[in-house]
C-alpha cells in the first residue's frame, strides 16, 4: 500500500463516518446540545471538514473550498471565512444553527475531493517535506496530515457519541 492508498483510505473512513453521523438529522437535532456547555454534532461536523480544508489546502497550497466553492456563504455562518472553528466558546458553537445535514455534507464532500486529489499524487518522499516551521521539530507533510486524521476522526466520534445520546 502506497502512502497515497493508505491516506485515501483514511480520510474516506472520516467521510463515511461522518455521513452515518448525520444520517436522517434534522437541523434541530443537528443543533441540539446533550449538556449545555457541550458541542453539537452539526458544530463537530463542520468543525472536523474546516480543520481538514484549512491543513491540506495550506500543506498542499491551494485555496481553501470553504471560500474557494462558496460554502463561507453557502451555510451563511456568522463567522470570519478564516474560522475553523479551534478555540469556539459555548456561545459560537450555539451559532452553528439552522444547517441541514445535506449541507454539512456538501461541504466535507467538496473538502474531502480536494484532499483525495492531493494525496492522490503525494510519493512518500513528498510526507518528509517540512509545511511549519513554527514547531520544534518542525512539522513534516506527513506529520500534518497524521494529524488532521487524527483530529477528525477524534471529532467524528464525538459527533457519533452525541448523535447516540438523542435517542
Amino acid at each position: 500500500m502506497t502512502p497515497a492508498e493508505l491516506l485515501t483510505d483514511a480520510f474516506t473512513r472520516i467521510r463515511e463516518g461522518a455521513e452515518r453521523v448525520v444520517d436522517g438529522l434534522d437541523a434541530d437535532q443537528l443543533a441540539h446540545r446533550p449538556h449545555e456547555g457541550a458541542n453539537t454534532v452539526g458544530w463537530l461536523v463542520w468543525h472536523l471538514a474546516r480543520v481538514q480544508d484549512d491543513h491540506v489546502a495550506d500543506a498542499a497550497g491551494l485555496e481553501q473550498v470553504w471560500t474557494s466553492g462558496g460554502w463561507h456563504e453557502r451555510l451563511g455562518l456568522p463567522f470570519e471565512a478564516a474560522d475553523t472553528g479551534y478555540g469556539h466558546s459555548v456561545e459560537q458553537v450555539g451559532q452553528v444553527r439552522g444547517v441541514e445535514a445535506d449541507q454539512l455534507l456538501g461541504y466535507l464532500d467538496a473538502v474531502h475531493q480536494q484532499t483525495l486529489r492531493y494525496v492522490a499524487g503525494l510519493a512518500p518522499e513528498d510526507l518528509d517535506r517540512v509545511v511549519d516551521r513554527h514547531w520544534d521539530p518542525p512539522v513534516t507533510l506527513g506529520v500534518r496530515l497524521v494529524s488532521v486524521v487524527n483530529d477528525d476522526t477524534q471529532h467524528l466520534g464525538q459527533a457519533a457519541y452525541a448523535r447516540g445520546l438523542l435517542g
